[in-house]
């Protein structure tokens, strides 16, 4: 694909991410790519900021400087948009932010001569429906998490699949994540590890009362339904850590497979497994 201009967004605060912005907007200057910058980069170096909102649907590359937190807020910014994000790192190589800030340069001009690889990662597609009719829908690219608030008591939240009862679950909570999600607060949890291009949806448990209740794969294609019991108390839907909203009884969590995935800009040479063992520090003593 053609790149002819580049937004910028970047982590709020982050005082790294500051002088990133201020070297990538010169490199890009002598390179004459036109740059849109988000406000909190934009004021790095002086020039007019434009909403993320907006952002996004303006240009033909995002570059994310920060971490996975800060891609997964641009990425829901996006909505059904579908322009490819490059993650830049600031800190240790991230499961989404896969480039360091050092490799920040190489990989854009990579990008800019079509040598990048381009992964369409799974988003799902989450809807609360209220008890009393009312509804909110957000798209979420790790995971949709059921749980209990500031309450210590366990809450009851019943499942079902394309219709199919697949258990009342009796746990601190539950995990309905991508493939993406997987090595997110889904592993914290004790589910497994998915590559992204696996088609599926995991459900994890969280401290669940029956410790024969187990993460449970299922294919993507699935329509998952999670109903709070009368007795869940306070609970609370989370969208990939960062929006959510409060549940009550008889409210409905609905996720589903987005037909609208996030694209990632990734350098070629580098597997997944390479990630997954620097994360995770596999075949250290």
């Amino acid at each position: 694909m053609a790149i002819r201009s580049v937004g910028v967004a970047m982590k709020t605060g982050e005082p790294r991410a500051l002088a990133a912005v201020r070297d990538l907007a010169k490199w890009l200057a002598e390179r004459n790519v036109p740059v849109l910058f988000e406000p909190d980069a934009a004021a790095a170096i002086g020039a007019t900021g434009v909403p993320r909102a907006a952002l996004v649907r303006q240009v033909d590359l995002l570059v994310v400087l920060g971490g996975d937190g800060t891609l997964l807020a641009v990425a829901r910014a996006q909505d059904e948009g579908a322009v490819p994000i490059l993650g830049i790192n600031l800190g240790t190589l991230g499961f989404l932010a896969a480039v360091s800030v050092d490799e920040m340069e190489t990989a854009l001009a990579r990008a800019l001569a079509g040598e990048m690889e381009i992964e369409p990662r799974m988003r799902l597609a989450v809807e609360l429906a209220r008890a009393n009719g009312e509804s909110r829908r957000w798209l979420a690219l790790n995971d949709a998490v059921v749980t209990r608030g500031a309450s210590a008591r366990i809450v009851d939240l019943d499942v079902r699949a394309d219709g199919q009862l697949v258990t009342t679950y009796h746990a601190d909570g539950l995990i309905v994540s991508t493939p993406t999600g997987s090595t997110a607060y889904s592993l914290s949890a004790g589910g497994p590890i998915l590559l992204p291009e696996v088609p599926s949806v995991v459900l994890t448990p969280i401290c669940p009362h029956a410790l024969t209740q187990r993460p449970l794969v299922l294919p993507d294609s699935v329509r998952i339904e999670v109903s709070v019991e009368a007795r869940g108390g306070d609970v609370q839907l989370s969208v990939d850590g960062q929006e959510g909203a409060p549940l009550g009884a008889g409210d409905r969590v609905v996720v589903e497979r987005s037909a609208h995935p996030t694209l990632l800009m990734v350098p070629p040479q580098r597997s997944r497994f390479e990630v997954l063992r620097a994360k995770l520090r596999w075949g250290e003593r």
